[in-house]
């Protein structure tokens, strides 16, 4: 079994310092802390996690607060804990996921009290939160992975929803869609102001009354059958309609469902775009689904990061980042019935 002495000699580094870049009692250079954790993979050799947090009066444990009870753990958010739980190891962390909700400060005062963990990193974020509000007033170390309405002086990474529609819509209007609905999160959510939910509604009515284009909105469960309703309320309220973009996952196949129900073909009659969602989704259903894709990995490892940096006493300039999501094109999404009568007459 390999020794720490042995990681020292294969990282060349003194024992001291391998001890510091476990403990995190005296700092030590990135490059210096990524060769000695490089040296203890190459060898398999594991601190005592126990020793460690004795010596270091400090767990090396932090805590991904997301809160899944309502919508469940998908193939995208997934890739948000798993991302997370990457950066933590590599950053000489262990990271356990806090996935049922907190419903009040006194829950999450609790977690703190207990000592277990250094510090949490935030998902599910709301315009307005407690969680955050109690973090605030503490010294307790949290990072966000979203944001709230007011993030003055907070550590957060985002999803830019406003950036995400637009190019949504752009390739819509490319496809010459004038009529597109967009299904949001459940209402509850909306009026809970739940950050995703709030932000990407407002964006798609701001973005199709700029372009004269006609807009139908409603609020969708996370299930199929809540997808199937919605859809057809969505061509209820716009016989018109022919393209639709769609908030939540677990709603497409009822989507689609709908859709053939009405004897409409994908994508030659009618389109639909995914958005916040990932290619291991998308390339599972039939047709393949055109899709806006949540940056979800880069997301997970940057917020680990930035309250891994935030331990240390680092510096966090990735701060305040939005990233959109990526836009690609599959089988779901082509030219409107419109375009095409066009083309062939012309």
């Amino acid at each position: 079994m390999p020794t720490m002495q042995d990681v020292a000699r294969h990282a060349g580094v003194a024992l001291s310092t391998v001890s510091y870049a476990i403990n995190g009692t005296r700092p030590i250079s990135e490059e210096t802390r990524r060769r000695i954790f490089a040296a203890m993979d190459e060898l398999g050799y594991r601190p005592n996690a126990l020793a460690r947090g004795l010596a270091s009066k400090r767990s090396r444990i932090i805590a991904l607060l997301f809160p899944a009870v309502k919508r469940g753990m998908g193939l995208t958010e997934l890739e948000f804990v798993v991302s997370a739980a990457d950066a933590a190891r590599e950053n000489g962390y262990h990271l356990v996921l806090w996935s049922t909700e907190i419903r009040d400060a006194e829950e999450l005062q609790q977690l703190m009290r207990q000592g277990l963990v250094d510090g949490v990193v935030v998902m599910e974020i709301h315009d307005q939160d407690e969680r955050i509000d109690l973090l605030r007033t503490t010294d307790f170390p949290f990072t966000m992975i979203g944001r709230c309405a007011d993030n003055a002086g907070l550590n957060f990474i985002d999803i830019d929803f406003g950036q995400t529609m637009a190019i949504v819509i752009a390739h819509l209007v490319g496809l010459g869609h004038t009529h597109i609905g967009f299904l949001n999160h459940a209402v509850d959510e909306f009026e809970a102001g739940y950050g995703p939910a709030v932000r990407a509604q407002n964006r798609f009515l701001e973005t199709v009354a700029a372009n004269g284009l006609h807009g139908t909105m409603r609020y969708c469960e996370a299930s199929p059958q809540a997808g199937y309703s919605a859809v057809n309320e969505l061509r209820a309220a716009d016989p018109d309609l022919t393209a639709v973009i769609a908030m939540n996952d677990r709603a497409v196949p009822g989507i689609l469902r709908a859709i053939a129900d009405q004897g409409l073909s994908i994508p030659d009659d009618f389109s639909v775009v995914a958005i916040v969602s990932s290619a291991r989704f998308a390339e599972m259903m039939t047709p393949t689904i055109t899709t806006a894709e949540a940056p979800a990995y880069e997301l997970g490892r940057l917020g680990t990061e930035m309250l891994i940096r935030q331990l240390e006493g680092g510096n966090n300039d990735i701060s305040g980042k939005l990233i959109p999501c990526k836009l690609v094109i599959r089988e779901s999404s082509g030219e409107s019935p419109a375009r095409r009568s066009e083309l062939s007459t012309a």
